[in-house]
């Protein structure tokens, strides 16, 4: 019986305006592989996606960069951390790459991120896979629309989101609304609460928790762009997520009436305990938009 693929994976930096931008990319067998373009969420890295590289890897090309202010990317003393900032470094990224077309996959953080992308460079996108990525106020709950709320200045909301920022509040986004906790492996948090103790890395979150308003204002224009787009989308959703929950999900069909869409008895970080599920999803959609 033959061995299952294992993909092969290298990783690297690039600068990009002062920024050295930290990648995993898996070396697929083929040269002309599909594309996969993974965007981590909060308070996460490219770490969050090693388990997808390495089962989908050696069939196709997956790329997965840290964002400013997150895992092994280092940016200089005075970057200013707003979402806009780090799509300029995202969309930087991707040309020093010279990626062209790509599936978008985007999840939490990088839902943001990428809308801002797809607006600029439609012609990039082949695809998309939504995973937890929100686009829309009904996929807001009531603790994420408070959260958002927090302005600066306003007594007691710096506290709040540094709360959010302990082991305890990290860890509870992994483990909040899963089935069995114990296929949630320690590593993924603990990792991430490495990275958020690093000199500045808190300052950084915080500054990007006060500028989150900024994607809710923007939902209209990105769902105009779904309409006009239409990408093939496929949709994987944990439907226990407690920021962003089901409706979240489903009113992605109202503007991409032809998504493929999976809800899943799950959290926020989906992909810890429902990889065997999502990989082949994953696996199937590539093989069908990448032509």
């Amino acid at each position: 019986m033959s061995s299952p693929l294992v993909a092969r994976t290298a990783h690297r930096t690039l600068d990009v305006d002062g920024v050295r931008v930290f990648y995993r990319e898996s070396l697929p067998e083929r040269a002309d592989a599909p594309v996969l373009l993974l965007l981590h969420g909060f308070p996460s890295a490219s770490h969050q996606f090693r388990r997808l590289i390495d089962v989908l890897g050696a069939r196709y090309r997956l790329i997965a960069p840290d964002y400013p202010g997150f895992g092994h990317t280092e940016a200089p003393a005075d970057f200013t951390y707003s979402f806009d900032r780090l799509a300029d470094i995202t969309e930087g990224f991707i040309q020093r790459l010279g990626l062209t077309r790509f599936v978008m996959y985007v999840f939490d953080f990088g839902a943001p991120i990428g809308f801002r992308l797809a607006e600029r460079h439609p012609e990039w996108i082949a695809g998309l896979v939504v995973q937890n990525g929100n686009a829309y106020t009904e996929g807001l709950s009531d603790g994420a629309r408070d959260f958002i709320a927090l302005r600066p200045g306003t007594p007691g909301a710096e506290d709040t989101i540094r709360d959010l920022l302990t082991l305890p509040g990290t860890r509870s986004q992994y483990e909040t609304g899963v089935t069995d906790p114990e296929l949630i492996a320690p590593d993924g948090w603990t990792l991430d609460q490495h990275f958020l103790d690093l000199p500045g890395r808190k300052e950084a979150q915080v500054a990007l928790a006060f500028d989150y308003h900024s994607n809710v204002e923007r939902y209209g224009e990105w769902q105009a762009w779904l309409r006009q787009h239409t990408p093939p989308t496929l949709i994987t959703w944990g439907v226990n997520d407690p920021f962003f929950p089901r409706p979240g999900a489903q009113a992605y069909l109202r503007d991409l009436p032809d998504a493929e869409l999976h809800l899943l008895d799950t959290g926020h970080f989906a992909l810890e305990d429902h990889l065997p599920q999502i990989a082949p999803l994953i696996a199937d959609f590539l093989d069908r938009v990448w032509s």
